[in-house]
């Protein structure tokens, strides 16, 4: 393995564990929204830069250049609230990285940007995240919020409190003391992971200083996630040695502050760090995906005592359950979930145990397909890993593979969960397992040896339910365990 994937695992590694133990935060620069479509601070600042005869191009300090600006029109900032008002009130769509943030387990984040993005991406995830962008809005507590966003340098709906101009940064200290008490507390307590923030965003410098101030000889531990310097169009190999020595420089000081910076080729790479950590967190929950009106071979006890099992087995392990109650199965995995809980002394959170029931009366303007299609969607995007088992139905006294079971099994192969089909119990799993072995998902590169073997066993009949259950368990843990 090269260096720099060694350290890229590393990185994941480390994030993934803040991640689990409920530290990291994120602190996102613009460059986290501009690939959705917005603009940077210099193509904001383009018509400032033209009223007063300068070239945007030239000019390294935008602060300062909209500080020009309001000193030569009084004090008179309209023109550049109106930029604000039209650049970033538009309805843009979250980022994939945007939306990979949202659905992991985050609850704080801080941000320089004036848009929306964040807040809106966390709503679509389904969370309820308090906004705070003035210092009032620190003192009250948004009821039920599962995420909180401090907007440091303020909100597009309110463009003339934004922070923009030289006067806004060098009064902060007084105007948004809160703010910088509340920064330099999480960064005391939390695990930062810097986005969107390059060696040129005009930002970056005043952050730095804000951030200095909470430091001491023990600093904790920052990430800081940026794209390598690479040639610009009609650059001289000397000037881009240049700009990459100023970048190493760079990522050098940011050491003083406990920020430790990896170097990306391509933006796309930062997508792929978030997504495999994504991956590593979505695999501590499974989804157990089964229905049976009878359990063919198997004896109904037995086959209900081997579901209960199962899952209490994977709650004894720390593994999260989410499942859609289906008939001859569901309350199997209930009780099972249940007496490991209890008989642990502990009491049950919504964490351990999600579980979905269908929805059965068709009410309002959507057919009830299209609402256990988007249910069973958003239910699968909380798990890592599926398992499918039985899956059968009766209709007009004949029984059938069970469809939905099939669907389900669609949509996690779609959303990229590693699949256990339990083939050995038949029906829609061994049509699933048949599938899968035929499309060579079995001997996949991406897949231990060791993890291999043990799948193809899930459809050896010789073997008994204790041995099965044994394999489901030793299955998901290597997966949790391999990197």
């Amino acid at each position: 393995m090269s260096k720099n994937k060694k350290e890229k695992q590393r990185l994941i590694n480390e994030l993934t564990q803040e991640l689990k133990e409920n530290n990291l935060a994120i602190f996102a620069g613009a460059g986290l929204s501009i690939p959705a479509g917005y603009v940077n601070w210099s193509q904001l600042l383009k018509p400032i830069a033209e009223d007063l005869d300068l070239d945007i191009d030239k000019e390294t300090d935008l602060i300062a250049l909209a500080q020009y600006h309001c000193n030569k029109n009084l004090s008179n900032r309209g023109k550049i609230n109106q930029l604000l008002i039209n650049e970033f009130a538009g309805n843009f769509t979250p980022t994939t990285n945007h939306q990979i943030l949202a659905s992991l387990p985050i609850f704080t984040y801080w941000t320089t940007n004036y848009d929306k993005l964040i807040e809106n991406s966390l709503v679509a995830a389904g969370k309820n995240p308090d906004v705070k962008y003035t210092n009032k809005q620190l003192i009250y507590t948004k009821r039920n919020r599962d995420s909180i966003v401090y907007k440091m340098h303020g909100d597009v709906d309110h463009p003339d409190q934004a922070v923009i101009i030289k006067d806004d940064y060098e009064s902060y200290h007084l105007k948004m003391q809160p703010f910088l008490n509340a920064l330099s507390g999480d960064l005391i307590s939390k695990t930062f992971l810097f986005l969107g923030f390059s060696f040129t965003d005009p930002n970056l410098d005043y952050i730095l200083s804000r951030v200095r101030i909470s430091y001491t000889t023990d600093q904790r531990q920052h990430y800081c996630i940026q794209k390598r310097i690479e040639p610009l169009a009609n650059e001289s190999k000397a000037e881009t040695e240049y700009r990459e020595r100023k970048q190493k420089l760079f990522t050098q000081d940011l050491l003083r502050f406990g920020i430790k910076t990896f170097l990306v080729e391509r933006y796309s790479e930062i997508t792929d760090i978030l997504k495999e950590i994504k991956q590593i967190i979505n695999r501590q929950t499974i989804f157990i995906s089964g229905a049976a009106h009878e359990y063919g071979a198997f004896d109904r006890e037995d086959a209900e005592n081997f579901i209960h099992s199962l899952s209490k087995n994977i709650s004894k392990e720390g593994f999260k359950i989410v499942s859609g109650f289906g008939l001859g199965v569901g309350s199997c995995v209930i009780t099972g979930v249940l007496e490991q809980v209890y008989m642990n002394g502990g009491s049950l959170d919504n964490d351990q145990l999600i579980l979905r029931p269908f929805p059965q009366a068709e009410t309002g303007v959507r057919t009830l397909s299209e609402v256990w299609n988007d249910y069973r969607h958003d239910m699968i995007s909380h798990a890592g890993i599926a398992i499918f088992m039985f899956g059968n139905k009766l209709i007009d006294g004949q029984i059938i593979e069970s469809d939905g079971l099939i669907k389900e099994y669609e949509i996690a192969k779609s959303k990229g969960l590693f699949l256990i089909p339990i083939g050995v119990t038949g029906y829609a799993a061994k049509s699933i397992f048949n599938k899968l072995s035929m499309n060579g998902y079995f001997s996949s590169s991406t897949i231990s040896e060791k993890i291999k073997k043990m799948l193809t066993l899930l459809n050896d009949s010789k073997l008994s339910l204790k041995q099965i259950n044994d394999i489901v368990i030793d299955i998901i843990k290597l997966l949790n365990e391999e990197r």
